[in-house]
Order: C-alpha cells, then sequence, then structure tokens
C-alpha cells in the first residue's frame, strides 16, 4: 500500500475517533443549580423495584445515547391567588379567605421523583392549576374544623394548619409549599367586624379605667410623699441627738481602751522577755539532744555496716546456692519426667498401632468372609487349630511312659472280659485332655462336617473303646532294682 493511503486511512480514523468522542462527551450533561434534571429511559433496579425515572440536583451526569433520555424541571417558585369565597367554618358561618400562595418543586429525595412522574413536561399554567384545586380544597377542610375567632385572632394556629394539610398532598406531585400569606378575612354576616367593634369598645372601656386608676395613684402618691418628708425630718433630728451623745460615748471608751492597751502592752512586753529566755534555753537543749542523737545514729550504722552488712551478704550467697542447687534438681527430674513420657508416650502409640493393624485384619478377614462373624471366628479358629492339637500333645508329651509303673492287682480279671484296668488308665488319661468339639462348643462354634462326620464314622465302625497297647518290658539294668511282687514296670 502506498504512504500516501496509509496516511489518508490513519487520518480518517483519528477523524472518525474524534467525532466519536466528542458525540460521547456531549451526552455528558450538566444540570445547573435553578433546575432538577430528569433521566429517563432504562434507569435499572432500585429499593422497591424497576425506577421510571432518575432526578439529579446540581452535579452532572451521563445520558446513554438510544436507551436514555433527559429533561429538566424548572426550580423557579410559582406564585398563586386563592381567591377563596363563601367558605364553611365550623360554626357554620360563611367566611372569604383570600391568600397568595408561592409553591416550587421540591428538591428533596423521593419528592423529586414524584414531580419527575407527575409533573414532566408540564407548563407553568398546568401546574398552576392543579396546584390551585389542591390548595383550594385543603382550605376548605382547614377553615371547617376551626371558629372564626380562632381564624381571626390566632393567625399562627391558622397558617399552621393550612400549611401542615397543602404540603403534604403537594408533596404528592412533587411540589413545596414555600410561603402562604392571608390577606384578610371577612364574612357577609358581619360577624367579623362586629367582634371587631366588640374589641374597640372593651378597649376604649380599658383606656379608661386606666386613666382613672393612674390619676387616683397620683394623688394617693403626693400624700404618701408629704407623710414621708415629715417622718424623715423628725427622724434625722432624732440622729443628730442620738449621733452627739453617741461621739461622745465612743471618746470615753477611746480614753479607756488606749490605758488597757497601754498596760497589756506593757505586760506583753514583760512576758515576751521571759519567754524569749526561755526559748533560748529550749533551744540550747534540743541542739544538744540532735548532737547525741546523731552520733548514737553514727556508732550503729558503724556496727551495722561491720557486722549485720557482711551476715546479709553470707545469707544471700547461701541463698543463691541453695536456689541453684534446687533448680538444678528440679531441671533434671524434669528431664527424667519428659524421658518417661517420651517413652511411655512411644510404647503407647506402638500398642496404638498394633491394635489398629490387628483391627484392620479383622474388618479384612469378616469382609473375606462374607461379614459373617462366626464363619470369620471359625477361620480364626481353624488358623490356630495347630496350635491347639499341639498345646494337647504337649500335655503328655514329657510323660515317660516307659517308666510308668501300675500297681494293678486286678490284672486280667476285669469285669465281663473288658479291658485291665492299666489299659484304663491311660484311656482315662488321654479322655482327661480337653477334645476339639468341646473347644468349638465353649466359643459358640461347631467343627466343619467334614470332621463332625469322621468322628461319627469312627465312633460307629469301633463300638469299643481302642485298646492301649503295652509296649514290651525293657530288660532290667543293673542298676535298677527288681520289680515288686505285684506290679509290673512297662
Amino acid at each position: 500500500m502506498p504512504l500516501q493511503g496509509l496516511i489518508g486511512l490513519i487520518a480518517a480514523f483519528v477523524l472518525l475517533l474524534f467525532f466519536i468522542l466528542t458525540w460521547l462527551l456531549s451526552r455528558y450533561k450538566r444540570c445547573p443549580s435553578d433546575k432538577v434534571m430528569v433521566i429517563y429511559g432504562r434507569i435499572g433496579q432500585g429499593p422497591e423495584g424497576r425506577r421510571s425515572a432518575r432526578c439529579l440536583h446540581g452535579g452532572a451526569a451521563f445520558v446513554w445515547p438510544v436507551i436514555q433520555d433527559y429533561q429538566f424541571l424548572d426550580l423557579t417558585p410559582i406564585t398563586i391567588d386563592i381567591p377563596l369565597r363563601e367558605a364553611l367554618s365550623r360554626q357554620n358561618i360563611r367566611v372569604d379567605v383570600p391568600s397568595t400562595f408561592t409553591v416550587g418543586i421540591s428538591t428533596e429525595i423521593g419528592v423529586m421523583e414524584n414531580a419527575a412522574e407527575r409533573l414532566l413536561g408540564l407548563s407553568n399554567e398546568a401546574i398552576k392549576r392543579i396546584t390551585e384545586d389542591i390548595i383550594f380544597g385543603q382550605l376548605r377542610v382547614v377553615i371547617a374544623t376551626m371558629y372564626i375567632e380562632q381564624i381571626n385572632a390566632d393567625r399562627d394556629k391558622f397558617l399552621d394548619n393550612v400549611t401542615g394539610g397543602v404540603e403534604i398532598e403537594l408533596k404528592k406531585i412533587g411540589l413545596k409549599l414555600i410561603n402562604v400569606n392571608v390577606k384578610d378575612i371577612t364574612d357577609k354576616s358581619l360577624y367579623i367586624e362586629a367582634l371587631g367593634k366588640e374589641a374597640a369598645a372593651q378597649a376604649i372601656n380599658e383606656a379608661k379605667k386606666k386613666v382613672a386608676e393612674r390619676l387616683r395613684d397620683g394623688e394617693v402618691g403626693k400624700a404618701e410623699a408629704e407623710r414621708e418628708q415629715r417622718i424623715r425630718v423628725a427622724a434625722a433630728d432624732a440622729d443628730a441627738v442620738d449621733g452627739e451623745n453617741q461621739a461622745r460615748i465612743q471618746i470615753a471608751n477611746s480614753n479607756a481602751d488606749r490605758r488597757e492597751k497601754e498596760a497589756e502592752a506593757n505586760k506583753r512586753g514583760t512576758a515576751a522577755e521571759k519567754v524569749q529566755a526561755a526559748k533560748a534555753l529550749e533551744e540550747a537543749y534540743v541542739a544538744e539532744r540532735i548532737a547525741e542523737l546523731q552520733r548514737a545514729e553514727r556508732t550503729r550504722a558503724t556496727q551495722k555496716a561491720d557486722i549485720v552488712v557482711p551476715q546479709e551478704i553470707e545469707k544471700q550467697r547461701i541463698e543463691i546456692a541453695a536456689e541453684a542447687e534446687a533448680e538444678k534438681l528440679r531441671r533434671v527430674a524434669r528431664g527424667q519426667a519428659d524421658a518417661i513420657f517420651a517413652k511411655l508416650d512411644a510404647q503407647a502409640r506402638g500398642n496404638r498401632e498394633i491394635l489398629v493393624k490387628r483391627a484392620e485384619g479383622l474388618r479384612e478377614l469378616v469382609s473375606a468372609a462374607g461379614k459373617d462373624a462366626r464363619l470369620a471366628a471359625l477361620l480364626m479358629i481353624t488358623e490356630k487349630l495347630p496350635e491347639l492339637v499341639s498345646t494337647q500333645v504337649e500335655a503328655v508329651k514329657g510323660l515317660a511312659i516307659d517308666k510308668v509303673v501300675v500297681w494293678d492287682s486286678m490284672s486280667g480279671n476285669s469285669k465281663e472280659g473288658g479291658p485291665s484296668t492299666t489299659a484304663n488308665f491311660f484311656a482315662n488319661l488321654m479322655k482327661s485332655l480337653p477334645p476339639l468339639q468341646n473347644l468349638f462348643d465353649i466359643a459358640g462354634l461347631s467343627l466343619p462336617d467334614f470332621l463332625v462326620k469322621a468322628k461319627e464314622a469312627s465312633e460307629g465302625g469301633n463300638p469299643e473303646p481302642p485298646q492301649l497297647r503295652i509296649a514290651p518290658e525293657p530288660p532290667p539294668s543293673p542298676d535298677e532294682g527288681a520289680p515288686g511282687p505285684e506290679g509290673e514296670e512297662t
């Protein structure tokens, strides 16, 4: 691509970007201080659901193209004349209350949204008509609840009632009541005029009464002033005589006090001289006592430094050595305790591992036996069967059969041709060992079928008890003695 074509393409792209940026910046709208900017369209969700508009007083906001737009609500106050005629009061007397109301768009949060929903796009005349209807209705309601005397005399209460009723209704459409001015209150029945005349007559009578009271007070005040003058002149003369007498008395008292104070001063001077002499002697004694105490304290300090301090040092040395030895013994004991604890802890962990592994093996054995506990126990006993048989064999293994001597005086004379007593001895000896069937019965199990059948076949085919075969008698050794006459050695 030629260089010029590339430069042109870049310039076109930059120009396009500049126009897009300028267009976007033009959508950033600023709100003047005397207006409320209402942004409507796709605003988003609010606390109570989807909002219809977003109001902004002052500041600025970005208005998205296509999906949003904006308008302004003018905050300029609106003056409305309300020529209310023949409003019915609580006394059923019709009165005329001409007044002027000043209202404007409210900037309160929540009330601005009401103005955006109900007044956006309306002219000032339309807003005036809506406001007049609301004010007329509320004025009639307030007048209907008040007496004419209250309306005429207590204007503040009347204005408060009007403001409270009208402002609540105006907030519903987004307006704010700025001022209320009631021009005059009249009625066709001249009730208010009569009240004025009554008040004027009462005021005139009150004025006349006050003039008479002031004249009376003037005469009374004049007489009281003359009486007060005579009293004060007589009192002044008496005070003058009394003052002369008091002055003479004071002079005499002053002379007596002077002579008394001179005598008192002479006495205090003599006593002071004696007191000072005594104090000087006392101070000398106190100084001697302090010197003796200081000498005794110095002697005590010397004795303490020579005797007590070395003993205290030795005591501290013994205490430190004893504490060191005790600490050593405590640490040795703590180390031994830690070693014993570690050993017992290791043994406990080993035993725990053995038990855990044994439990896992038993769990696997039961699982292999199809989760049949009796079959698992049978497998364990079958595994130990060689040890059980070995234990039975060990019971007679160490028995020296060739050294058993049986004294049998009835050999060959058993009843009914039965086995000899010697044979019965060995048969009973073998029967005294616990058979396998009894061991399985103790464990709550039974022998396998092939062992039970083999046992029953053995017992059925050999009804007679097995005969014990006697081994041939070995030749007597030279060291052994001959058997007794009634015994035999096997």
